[in-house]
């Protein structure tokens, strides 16, 4: 760990916007680097280690954001948040589904920018965002399919080891951790992002699509990470799909959010 202030890379080819960035993050605290194109960007990760990726999707060159983040991912689980125009939705889910942290969607405020980047270091330097708990460190579906030793950070579905990203770990953990109870889409972005966040629910359907993808035996009709319609989201320990509950049958069972 640097005693020094953490090392964020930003990648943008906007010169304005880079002098803003770099400004503001040097006011409080962080050293920076700076990239004008994908190819740059990738050798500042190789040789430098950056904390912290600010990315700009948008990047002049044969390396676009998305490919950036798509090869930081092959070789580092760094923090990405990803910069983007409002005209670049797809883009953005793109970005998520490679591997990205987080977005910021132009133009935004640097105190938005500040909060997004300490709750981004904040979750890479516990390893996913979890408090330090005192709850059970092996957790496994009552049929024996998935097993997460969360002081391991190893997660096994059937026969085969998965590897998942510090926030897909979380995420999974908080799922596990509460099963058999509906988590609201609040509760989870508040546990796994972090106190500054609550209301972004197309994180929750990115990364819980990500995480079916990984450990279910079929994504598309999954059996332990259940959808409870406009409320949350529900780990089901057995993973019988004849038993996810309802919304009016499972109120009781529904974790409040933490304010």
């Amino acid at each position: 760990m640097r005693s020094r202030g953490k090392r964020i890379l930003v990648v943008d080819d906007e010169l304005s916007i880079q002098r803003i960035l770099r400004r503001n993050l040097l006011m409080s605290g962080y050293e920076v680097l700076v990239a004008d194109n994908g190819e740059e960007a990738l050798n500042a990760v190789r040789q430098h280690e950056p904390d912290l990726i600010l990315l700009d999707l948008c990047l002049p060159g044969s390396i676009d954001g998305l490919e950036v983040c798509e090869q930081v991912r092959r070789q580092s689980q760094v923090p990405i948040i990803v910069l983007s125009a409002r005209t670049e939705e797809k883009q953005k889910v793109r970005a998520l589904d490679l591997g990205a942290d987080d977005y910021l969607t132009k133009p935004f405020s640097n105190a938005e920018l500040l909060a997004r980047v300490r709750a981004c270091l904040r979750r890479a330097a516990s390893g996913g965002g979890g408090r330090q708990q005192e709850e059970a460190q092996v957790l496994r579906s009552s049929d024996g399919y998935l097993v997460m030793d969360v002081e391991r950070r190893y997660v096994r579905a059937g026969d085969r080891e998965v590897r998942l990203t510090p926030t897909e770990f979380e995420l999974l953990r908080q799922l596990m951790l509460h099963a058999g109870k509906v988590l609201t889409h609040r509760t989870l972005l508040r546990a796994v992002w972090g106190p500054e966040y609550g209301e972004e629910a197309d994180y929750l359907r990115v990364y819980v699509r990500q995480l079916r993808r990984k450990v279910e035996q079929e994504p598309s009709r999954p059996r332990y990470i259940l959808t409870e319609p406009g409320v949350g989201y529900v780990f089901q320990a057995d993973g019988r799909r004849d038993q996810q509950p309802t919304a009016a049958s499972s109120v009781s069972n529904v974790a409040p959010a933490e304010e």
